[in-house]
């Protein structure tokens, strides 16, 4: 790498950027925070570890992923004009059509300008002698604000199950908060599911419909049940939020 290559990325990575406000992570709520932030005239940055908006509905791509609750629900609704000029086309959203959604709602009101993308905040830590919060990223880039907000959600670490043989298991493994973001082909395949929460519960019909042979192991019997979703009227969303 030239030498003046190396010199111009660690000035930019020396470089301390000052907001009023820093936000973690560019989810639902990050981007509300966002939007919110703007309108009291703050200046303010989101920093975000994927490589575009929508969180959860970014990350976890599974098969059968949907909302568990009526989808406009999960609508914003500071803005009426974007409640009339979006049509939610099922009662419980699947995960393309939420993601869709927030990238609209990106576009809307250009909200990806203040967001920074690829980008783990590693530490935050408060100066209360300068009364602000110093905050570096993975990079080594640091940034100093009056406000830090996260909104990384409450489940945003996912787990791996301890058990003997996880690491040297030979076939492909997928874990529903990273699933592939190109689809994932099990037909005639020997597929093994671990758990029956509510995204198990989501996932193994539409896996089953594909396996050949589907094997679900939980720790203890369930008593969850499987949704239906139909489709939507349009503008039956508007209609019922009106």
């Amino acid at each position: 790498m030239p030498d003046t290559l190396i010199m111009t990325e660690r000035s930019v990575r020396d470089q301390v950027a000052e907001y009023d406000a820093i936000v973690i992570g560019a989810g639902i709520s990050g981007m509300y925070m966002l939007y919110r932030l703007r309108e009291l005239g703050m200046t303010a940055r989101v920093f975000e570890a994927g490589t575009n908006v929508g969180g959860t509905w970014y990350w976890n791509r599974y098969p059968g992923a949907r909302f568990d609750s009526e989808s406009w629900t999960y609508g914003y609704s500071f803005s009426k004009e974007l409640m009339r000029e979006w049509d939610w086309k099922e009662h419980f959203s699947p995960q393309p059509d939420t993601l869709e959604y927030l990238n609209y709602v990106a576009d809307k009101f250009d909200l990806r300008r203040d967001i920074q993308f690829r980008s783990t905040v590693a530490a935050a830590h408060w100066d209360e002698a300068a009364n602000q919060w110093n905050v570096t990223l993975e990079s080594g880039q640091q940034a100093t604000s009056r406000f830090l907000f996260t909104a990384i959600g409450i489940l945003s670490a996912y787990t791996l199950p301890a058990i003997p043989g996880r690491d040297s298991f030979k076939g492909p493994a997928y874990h529903p908060a990273r699933w592939p973001h190109t689809p994932v082909d099990f037909t005639g395949k020997r597929v093994g599911i671990i758990g029956t929460g509510a995204t198990a519960i989501q996932a193994i019909p539409e896996i089953a419909k594909q396996a050949k042979h589907l094997t679900v192991r939980s720790a203890r019997p369930s008593g969850r049940s499987f949704t239906a979703s139909p489709a939507l009227a349009s503008g039956w969303a508007t209609s019922a939020t009106s």
